[in-house]
């Protein structure tokens, strides 16, 4: 009994120390965004009576601007595909066909005489991989050509028709309304995929079905999960050009994503097109449209009351105190598709579970074709080094994101130093899990402190504001900031592990337990 009221009087004080915490970064937020208001770039007038709007971020700003487009798109392309399928009882290769067709349009509407490159290039990733396929060196040759894509994409801006002669300069008026290179690197991610998918079948595969049925509750329940469909592998005759045209250019998918591997998305879109999605009701899809809505309407009201990126891009940060500067990193950090965010990122307390959650597709799709071959988690000091510094290099040509990857890198090592320790250490004794838990707590504050740094760097600062960023936090009145930064993200970490045991006893534990592709 004893035990039992200790634990309650800890996560009421846990509890108590999160609703202050939140209670003073709310009103000293509030009080930034109201005082440095007149100062701020990207800020626009809100739907909101009296408050501003911050559009500074572009990848929102462009979000939020095409929402009324994309959701007629995909309005427009549900309801043509399922009516055409219906009425001309459409199967396999005639709805793949519809697919692209409809698909391109939408990219005309997007990149106008643009989509020739997309089609030139994609075309060659195909016959690279169809050539090259039983080639020892396929997969290497497959990421030489698509990341020397991505860099000369980027170099050269999308490129020029007047680069390839003057009878052509005429089609740069008509270039469409949106980057065609800014997309194309989620094609680069799929053409990859189809890639190594390909010539994967090549070889004898290590996936055990059987095995994986009895660890994974939807297998187990007689339904299809998106790990079984991506590692079961499909024959040769499945990996068609119509259907690789059709994986990259998928309208629904197209501009953000989630990320699908090819068998996932071949499984589903040629062998199972007369029989639609079984794994999710019509109830469980309406909750997540309602969740989608309001996750939106939140968004429109931090943006209106919260100007964290507005400070970013005005390096109106500089101006803050460190506490002040703290409040602003904390703010800035048909076809069954894997859920991107399975839970919220705010309740991951160690690297490892973050970069799990943040972009969960990406993740899958980054252990498939680069941590998996390149020795898994036999080589995992060295491979995520290379795993990093790929995902700047995707982003974007910028000094800043790589000084972010290998700073993630840099932070990430000791986690896993610990982790292998903490592994063979096995606490018996109440006293021996109490101290167990209170260090992974100090662990996880010290690796979220690590996190948020590398993001300051990566995001905000950049290299060179570096020194700038240390001689403000480092100084004497930024000692009690710190401290109760540190504070703040011991009691964070101690409430993750928390929610995680009330999980586990509820059943309602986060999906990687329950069926998990990276272990």
């Amino acid at each position: 009994m004893g035990g039992v009221h200790w634990k309650r009087l800890e996560l009421a004080a846990l509890v108590l120390y999160a609703v202050v915490f939140y209670a003073v970064v709310i009103q000293r937020s509030l009080r930034l965004s109201h005082d440095y208001s007149g100062r701020l770039y990207g800020l626009r007038a809100g739907s909101l009576a009296g408050h501003l709007n911050d559009l500074s971020d572009a990848q929102w700003r462009n979000f939020r601007g095409n929402l009324p487009i994309l959701t007629i798109v995909m309005g427009a392309f549900l309801i043509l595909v399922n009516t055409l399928r219906y009425c001309y009882g459409l199967k396999g290769r005639g709805t793949a066909l519809l697919w692209l067709i409809l698909s391109l349009s939408y990219l005309c509407y997007l990149h106008g005489a643009c989509v020739a490159f997309i089609l030139l290039i994609s075309s060659i990733n195909y016959f690279i991989v169809k050539l090259f396929a039983r080639n020892r060196y396929c997969t290497a040759l497959i990421w030489s050509f698509n990341l020397s894509v991505l860099i000369l994409n980027r170099v050269y801006e999308g490129y020029s028709f007047s680069l390839f002669g003057q009878k052509l300069a005429f089609l740069d008026n008509y270039r469409g309304t949106f980057r065609w290179h800014i997309c194309f690197n989620f094609v680069v991610l799929r053409m990859i995929s189809f890639g190594c998918d390909y010539c994967w079948t090549f070889h004898s595969s290590h996936f055990d079905h059987k095995k994986h049925m009895q660890r994974c509750e939807v297998c187990y329940s007689g339904k299809t999960c998106y790990f079984a469909l991506q590692e079961r592998g499909l024959t040769v005759d499945r990996y068609t050009f119509l259907t690789y045209l059709c994986y990259l250019t998928y309208a629904p998918l197209y501009i953000a994503g989630p990320i699908v591997g090819y068998n996932a998305f071949a499984a589903q879109a040629i062998l199972q097109l007369e029989v639609p999605q079984k794994n999710y009701s019509f109830a469980q899809i309406s909750f997540y449209g309602l969740r989608w809505i309001f996750s939106f309407l939140l968004m429109e009201a931090m943006t209106h009351f919260f100007h964290y990126n507005a400070f970013v891009v005005s390096r109106a940060w500089q101006q803050l105190s460190p506490f002040e500067i703290f409040i602003i990193s904390y703010g800035v950090g048909g076809i069954e598709t894997p859920e991107n965010m399975p839970r919220c990122i705010n309740n991951c307390h160690d690297l490892e579970s973050f970069w799990k959650s943040w972009h969960a597709s990406f993740n899958r799709w980054l252990v498939r074709y680069l941590y998996i071959p390149l020795g898994g988690s036999q080589r995992k000091l060295l491979s995520i080094w290379v795993i990093f510094t790929f995902v700047a290099v995707w982003h974007d040509l910028e000094w800043k994101l790589v000084s972010w990857a290998w700073l993630t890198c840099l932070f990430f090592i000791p986690e896993i130093l610990v982790k292998s320790l903490s592994n063979k250490f096995q606490a018996r004794s109440p006293f021996g899990m109490f101290i167990h838990r209170e260090f992974k707590a100090i662990a996880g504050a010290v690796t979220i402190s690590c996190l948020m740094v590398a993001n300051l760097v990566g995001y905000v600062v950049g290299p060179s504001g570096i020194k700038v960023l240390i001689s403000q936090m480092l100084g004497k009145d930024a000692l009690p900031v710190l401290a109760f930064i540190f504070t703040s993200f011991y009691v964070g970490v101690n409430l993750c592990y928390i929610y995680v045991r009330l999980a586990r006893i509820t059943g309602d534990a986060p999906e990687e337990q329950v069926c998990d592709s990276n272990g």
